[in-house]
């Protein structure tokens, strides 16, 4: 085969070679099919090894051979039909008149690959495993962990991944849809909106979806994929149609010389004489009544008018085409008359020309390049030269010294003169002083045509008498551009019965007015308007013979028209075919002019460039019939069936595209779209018949798994049905029977494929892509169901198709996930019901997550179906309960594993709108409600238990904020509040049950805590000493602290919303307020206690008793002998250190700042009324010395320690407090002037108490 960089040149010789190798098996099968079989290279071997046998060959081997042979023959059959095809379709990319690419179809994007994905998938987990630079925070990498999980890893992306409806668009587009309600649901942050975090997110995701690739490549690939598919030049139409058709480059290369493609007039021919076909055809089956089967009778006749009428529209699209591109002619609008059918013959004498329609318009350009023989003027003379086209401006060169007279100057010139005159002059200057006009020394006239030479050559002047230089010559150039409508021209003898009836020599120029008006025009010189003219249309052009009796011209041919024949003559062979293949693209003729004599090679000697064109095209149209592509161009279009051959190039453009790099969906790219319009158009192929086959293939390729857009079903379904019900979609008003049954056929079909795509919707269309296919499969179904075009179908019956496909969709995707989550009935072996449990709720949670998907991706189809998607998901629910049944079925009264069954679906349901309380959310609690009552009620008998159990063994040692008993009720009761709380109980009264029922019970078991308490704490201090003696000890403080953490965990346990329920709140503060009270005086009053039996030490110093006598005789008398200690001071520092124990280790242990206060309150007040009262008592005595010192060091000091701890001053300054300090005053100053005085104990504060207090 040939290398498709080969040129031209070089493929000639190779074609020659190859095709006899290549094509040999093929090349007596042109001729006819049953020389195939006997000439079939293929079976030489099978009939040689026969023969060496001694036997015959088996029935099995021959009908093997005859298998095999069948075989070739189809598929021979299949190349020549597919070539004829191409031949088709290359006419239609090499001059389109009805069509354009068009440019606002939606771009397609490069499909993802098995290859893609998987690289992908690593990108991803690369980046999950940290093996990449970029950096990321916590939410953002859940956010890829998820999607990496969900989307990238699941099979339903990777099915599609390998159907190719998947591109990276859509890869984008769900993740941007997957982070949009995080990043919503992630905290505002000053500075930093949520559209500049999804902003960053979607820059990372790229990053990583790129990887190490480097964008600008990236970017440079996809500019060029999204170019090659909007516009596609010829050449690439060529080669997509090659690839398509499987056509060899060399098959292209024969085809397309053979066929002139880049010939536009021979296209333009070409088409005019299909177009006539086409019409003659309409002719002949109106005449034959060969009709096809169409709904009624009366649409035979409008058949014929609709065939009629295309070929018309066809014809007004050609002429409205440019004659050629670049043309600066006026068009004609002139028809050809017997081309429409309603034109009348009083018409004829408006489509004939008259010479002022024929306008040419001719650009010169003259060259002068030097003169020569300029011998008798001085060297330093100026020449210079003119320039003129007779009729035209006159233009002049530079000027040149006679020594060296060269230009090289051209002049431009505009003429509407096929046979111009142009005319150049040589100058001198004059030197006379009285010259009023330079001295001309030569000219030359010449007529060029546009068949004249191009290059420059020496041309002969005519010398002035003044010039003695006779010899003079002039080199120059005339290229003489021949104009657009112009297709030949050239001197022939002609002779006519109505025009040229002289037989003589003219110049003729073939003109084309019109894309169907052509003109032979005769012109003499310096004339723009012809002498005469013939108008072509209508006339057949031929080679004849020479005619007897006509001098001059060697090679005859003629235009003949019934009543009219003008005969033509050249003066050579090759002229003569350059004007007969150029009348006969005029003509419009169906039958093609054959040389009478073979075309032998040109030589070198040729002449003009143009005469070289008869010749080659000859040669490549000899060389298409030597490797049997003569067939193939030479077929008449109007004779083939073109509904069959278009539905055939449908079909394999249509397996192209799906096969393209493009994720196209079924969409041909703009530029199929644009050759499948073109053929339809110029070949007369019905629009519903393409439409038809159209949704055939589609239908065929999405039963074969393969996406299709239901957008692109529904417009064409929509095209079928309005043609099929007479609506006209094209202008046709004829409906064939055969058209009529494969719609119906058709619809059936695509009624079963939607609904199965509605039933298989998460799989169809997963995670919502195509973007939008669902909703528009709902709506094509919509209209399949309608029995016409105008009567909508009631909205039941859609809904009740649509419910049914959901229903199955809800038992088949059920099945799919417990297929995926392995849940097996496990016949035969035993199952635990913890396993059991276990597998129920994971698949809980795929149950779930299917639901949200078919929220988040496919709610928006189902919109007009709101309802109908509820039941999907309660019939899908419902599914899942007898599972579920089962499961709880099976397991232990005793076990409670099975609550947080209840409450990842409780959680789901309840935020649900349409799901929540319903069917399956009943069933759900009504289910569970027992076990939550039983569960609640066990666990009351369980705490109330560990109370009485724990108080009776508590020890009251410290245990965080309370006892150990205390912190394990508060704890198992908070547990108990906390789970049914995180139930959140659907069902209001039952939750507002559960909740009171729960402050109930927690209302009691406090209460019973507090009594206990105060128990304890009665007890405790009962038992313990009424000295000075007594410490309080960590375990009253621990009594406290629970009454403290009792107050607390009441606040949070028994208070309830509700404001006629705050009595569970209300009541166990009040008790607890009264037990702590309680617990304060039952503390004040032992330390009340404590300082009474302080005083009444002290009392026995009173005044007038005998012990108080005997103690101050005998202090007295021992202080002279020796140092007696100071009496009372013991017990007023035992006392002082006791009040100061007492008071650290409250303030240390008791958690409660409040409770302390008040002790301390009541504490100094009572006991500072005691010593009040003691003092009364002793109004009319005079204290005992030591009585004093005791009472004012216990004074002084319970002051200054309860000012430290923060008493308040209203509270230390009582009128008690200024009564003992007025008392010990006086009695202070009485002692003074007593024998011995206080020795330094006084009621006035001083440093050095301080320091003795330190």
């Amino acid at each position: 085969m040939l290398d498709p960089s080969s040129s031209e040149e070089e493929s000639d010789g190779i074609v020659e070679e190859e095709s006899k190798e290549a094509m040999a098996p093929q090349a007596g099968s042109r001729i006819s099919p049953s020389r195939t079989s006997e000439s079939s290279g293929g079976l030489a071997p099978s009939s040689s090894r026969s023969s060496a046998r001694p036997t015959s060959p088996s029935p099995s081997a021959a009908s093997e051979e005859k298998e095999d042979l069948e075989k070739l023959q189809r598929e021979e059959e299949d190349r020549k039909k597919k070539l004829q095809l191409y031949v088709f379709v290359m006419r239609c990319v090499a001059y389109p008149f009805n069509a354009k690419q068009p440019t606002d179809m939606a771009r397609r994007q490069q499909k993802i690959t098995k290859q893609q994905l998987q690289q992908t998938k690593d990108r991803f987990q690369a980046f999950l495993n940290g093996d990449t630079q970029i950096v990321a925070d916590e939410a953002f990498i859940n956010a890829v962990q998820s999607y990496y999980e969900v989307f990238l890893k699941s099979d339903r992306v990777a099915k599609m991944v390998q159907s190719g409806g998947f591109s990276a668009t859509d890869f984008r587009d769900v993740f941007k849809r997957h982070i949009e309600k995080r990043v919503r649901s992630l905290p505002e942050i000053d500075g930093l909106s949520k559209e500049t975090v999804l902003s960053s997110w979607m820059a990372k995701f790229d990053t990583i979806y790129r990887g190490d690739e480097d964008p600008r490549k990236a970017q440079q690939r996809m500019t060029a994929s999204a170019a090659s598919e909007l516009i596609l030049s010829k050449d690439q139409l060529y080669e997509m149609f090659q690839n398509i058709l499987g056509i060899k480059k060399f098959e292209h290369q024969l085809l397309y010389q053979a066929c002139q493609l880049d010939n536009l007039d021979e296209q333009a021919a070409q088409i005019r004489r299909e177009l006539d076909g086409r019409l003659q055809m309409a002719d002949q089956i109106a005449r034959g009544g060969k009709f096809p089967k169409f709904m009624s009778k009366e649409m035979e006749a409008m058949y014929i008018e609709e065939l009629k009428s295309s070929v018309n529209q066809l014809m007004a699209n050609l002429e409205s085409m440019p004659v050629s591109k670049g043309g600066e002619f006026k068009l004609q609008k002139l028809k050809r008359g017997h081309n429409t059918s309603i034109i009348d013959m009083g018409q004829e004498d408006e489509n004939t020309l008259s010479k002022s329609d024929v306008v040419l318009s001719f650009t010169l350009e003259v060259v002068i390049m030097e003169v020569q023989g300029l011998k008798s003027l001085a060297p330093n003379r100026i020449v210079y030269c003119t320039m003129e086209v007779e009729g035209g401006e006159k233009l002049q060169t530079d000027q040149a010294e006679a020594s060296k007279p060269t230009w090289g100057t051209q002049g431009d010139f505009t003429t509407t003169h096929p046979l111009p005159a142009v005319k150049v002059k040589l100058f001198t200057e004059s030197t006379g002083v009285l010259a009023l006009e330079d001295k001309e020394l030569g000219r030359v006239v010449l007529h060029p045509t546009p068949n004249s030479p191009k290059q420059s050559e020496l041309h002969k002047m005519t010398v002035t008498k003044a010039c003695p230089d006779q010899d003079l010559k002039i080199k120059l150039a005339i290229r003489m551009d021949k104009p657009q409508n112009m297709k030949h021209c050239g001197y022939l003898w002609a002779f006519g019965k109505n025009v040229w009836k002289r037989w003589k020599k003219r110049f003729f120029v073939l003109v084309q007015v019109s894309q169907y008006t052509f003109a032979m025009c005769s012109y003499r010189e310096k004339k723009s308007e012809p002498q005469e003219l013939l108008q072509l249309d209508g006339y057949t052009v031929d080679y004849s013979d020479p005619q007897p009796g006509l001098d001059g011209g060697r090679a005859f041919f003629n235009a003949v028209k019934e009543g009219d024949t003008v005969i033509f003559a050249s003066d050579d062979e090759q002229d003569r075919i350059l004007w007969v293949q150029a009348m006969y693209r005029a003509t419009g003729q169906s039958h093609k002019p054959v040389p009478p004599t073979q075309v032998q090679k040109l030589n070198s000697k040729g002449g003009a460039s143009a005469q070289m064109d008869a010749p080659i095209s000859q040669f490549y149209a000899d060389r298409a019939q030597k490797h049997g592509m003569d067939e193939f161009i030479s077929a008449n279009p109007c004779s083939f069936d073109h509904a069959s051959l278009f539905e055939m190039v449908q079909r394999l453009t249509l397996d192209h595209r799906l096969n393209d790099t493009f994720c196209c969906l079924g969409w041909f790219s703009p530029g199929q779209v644009f050759v499948l319009d073109e053929y339809c158009a110029r070949n007369g192929v019905r629009g519903c018949h393409r439409h038809l086959c159209y949704l055939r293939d589609l239908l065929e390729r999405a039963e074969s798994g393969a996406i299709i857009d239901p957008t692109l079903l529904h417009y064409s379904f929509a095209f079928c049905a309005s043609h099929v019900h007479g609506n006209r979609p094209d202008g046709l008003s004829t409906v064939k029977v055969d058209e009529k049954e494969r719609f119906e056929d058709i619809k059936e079909r695509l009624r079963v494929i939607l609904e199965n795509q509605i039933v298989n919707f998460r799989y169809c269309f997963p995670f919502g892509r195509p973007e939008g296919a669902l909703k528009a499969t709902l709506s094509l179904l919509e209209r399949v169901l309608m029995k016409d075009i105008v009567t909508p179908v009631p909205p039941e019956e859609v809904k009740g198709v649509i419910r049914k496909c959901l229903e199955q969709a809800a038992q088949l995707n059920y099945q799919r996930i417990t297929e995926y989550a392995k849940i097996e009935e496990n016949v035969g072996r035993l199952v635990t019901p913890a396993k059991k449990l276990e597998e129920t709720i994971r698949l809980a949670e795929l149950v779930i997550e299917v639901l949200q998907q078919n929220q988040e991706h496919h709610a928006e189809a189902f919109a007009w179906w709101t309802d109908l998607m509820v039941e999907h998901a309660e019939n899908f629910l419902a599914l899942y309960a007898i599972d579920m049944d089962a499961a709880l079925e099976i397991q232990s009264p005793e076990s409670w594993d099975s609550f947080p069954l209840f409450q990842l679906l409780n959680d789901f349901l309840r935020t649900d709108y349409h799901l929540c309380n319903g069917k399956f959310h009943k069933h759900l609690q009504d289910l569970y409600a027992p076990l939550v009552v039983r569960y609640v009620d066990l666990m009351e008998s369980s705490i109330a238990q560990s109370i009485h159990k724990g108080f009776d063994r508590e020890s009251w040692e410290p245990v965080n904020n309370g006892s150990g008993t205390s912190e394990d009720l508060f704890w198992k009761l908070d547990a108990l509040q906390t789970f049914i709380r995180d139930l959140h109980w659907p069902e209001e009264e039952f939750a507002k049950h559960l909740e009171s029922r729960i402050q109930l019970m927690s209302s009691n078991m406090i209460e019973n805590c507090v009594k206990r308490t105060r128990m304890a704490f009665e007890s405790k201090l009962t038992k313990s000493s009424k000295s000075t003696d007594f410490r309080i000890s960590p375990t009253l403080c621990t009594m406290f602290n629970v009454m403290v953490d009792a107050k607390d965990q009441s606040a949070k346990l028994c208070a309830m919303e509700m404001g006629q329920e705050k009595q569970f709140h209300s009541q166990i503060d009040e008790l607890i307020e009264e037990s702590v009270k309680d617990m304060i005086q039952l503390l004040v009053a032992k330390f009340v206690a404590i300082l009474e039996g302080v005083l009444a030490k002290i009392s026995r110093y009173d005044e007038g008793t005998l012990f108080s006598s005997f103690l101050s005789f005998t202090v007295k008398a021992a202080s002279k002998y020796v140092d007696v200690p100071k009496p009372g001071m013991d017990v007023a520092d035992g006392y002082v250190t006791f009040v100061r124990h007492s008071q650290d280790m409250l303030r240390d242990k008791v958690n409660e700042e409040v409770y302390i206060e008040r002790l301390f309150d009541q504490w100094y007040t009572a006991t500072m009324n005691l010593l009040g009262t003691w003092l009364t008592e002793r109004m009319d005595q005079q204290l005992h010395v030591y009585q004093l010192k005791i009472l004012i060091r216990i004074t002084k000091k319970k002051y200054r320690d309860f000012r430290l701890q923060g008493v308040l001053d209203s509270t230390l300054n009582s009128k008690m407090y200024d009564t003992v300090r007025n008392r010990l005053t006086l009695e202070e100053a009485t002692a003074s002037v007593r024998e011995g005085g206080m020795q330094g104990i006084s009621m006035k504060d001083s440093d050095e108490e301080d320091e003795e207090d330190d």
